[in-house]
């Protein structure tokens, strides 16, 4: 069973969900389906995905009620401001077919718009008034959640960020540790970049399992919530497989020591793409 971490608005996460970034909408529906016959309760979409409504459908004709189910998407940049991002959230619940979503994103801060505070207090709003249950955020840095904490004082629940052994984010993630903020990776296993590694493959080899299940283990037990990706059903699987075994410390160690630094996603201090 999927753990849970506690978030500082007295709802709790799974650790572990399904990511739907580049999956086709006209796929969309029987993937979630299947995932969530293989074990999967947590979808990780968003509206620059162009799958809200195909994940809508397969959640909705799932095997199991709504409630069991935990469904984040996210506000694209050029939908951020106050009202725009009123606007975007409709669309979204619209297009997913949902009475409400378990968690709301902001997908970047996209500095140079210089809108994600007031699109922060759109996001308080729709709290507020219970068409969401939690609200957060992805690839803020430090500054960017500094000044949301100073102009409205509501912290983030999440914050979703590029996150993998050779991305580390050690100072970042301190920070979200201070402030009650949940670190949540995406591109967890760096886009396959790390799967001919021959230190993860000795790992692997240890335990039995594969190298794409030892980066997930890494990230379960740094407490990091994790959505990997994936279309294809017996990856899907697999990558669930990761609850019955464990890196002991020194395996931990060698693994952070892989850390470089190296971003595969872009700058979120210069990233604006509308």
């Amino acid at each position: 069973m999927t753990p849970c971490l506690q978030l500082h608005d007295d709802t709790q996460l799974l650790q572990l969900g399904l990511g739907l970034w580049r999956v086709p909408d006209s796929a969309a529906a029987s993937l979630v389906r299947s995932a969530v016959d293989a074990g999967y309760r947590l979808f990780d979409t968003a509206w620059v995905y162009f799958n809200e409504k195909g994940t809508g459908e397969g959640l909705r004709t799932a095997a199991v009620p709504r409630e069991q189910l935990y469904v984040s998407t996210k506000l694209w940049n050029k939908h951020q401001g106050f009202d725009s991002a009123l606007r975007a959230f409709d669309t979204s619940l619209e297009l997913l077919g949902l009475d409400y979503v378990d968690l709301y994103l902001m997908h970047w801060p996209a500095p140079a718009l210089d809108q994600y505070v007031e699109t922060w207090r759109a996001f308080i709003r729709l709290r507020g008034e219970g068409r969401v249950r939690s609200i957060g955020v992805c690839n803020f840095q430090e500054s960017h959640l500094q000044r949301l904490l100073a102009e409205t004082g509501v912290a983030p629940v999440l914050n979703q960020v590029e996150l993998h052994p050779m991305l580390q984010q050690r100072t970042l993630r301190e920070f979200h540790r201070r402030a009650g903020i949940v670190t949540q990776s995406w591109s967890p296993l760096a886009q396959g970049k790390l799967f001919g590694n021959d230190t993860l493959a000795r790992i692997a080899a240890r335990h039995q399992k594969t190298t794409a299940q030892v980066m997930l283990r890494w990230h379960l037990q740094n407490g990091l919530a994790v959505i990997p990706k994936s279309v294809d059903p017996a990856r899907i699987r697999e990558n669930l497989g990761v609850f019955d075994f464990e890196l002991d410390p020194a395996d931990m160690r060698v693994i952070e020591g892989l850390d470089q630094g190296f971003r595969i996603g872009p700058d979120p201090d210069s990233y604006s793409q509308l």
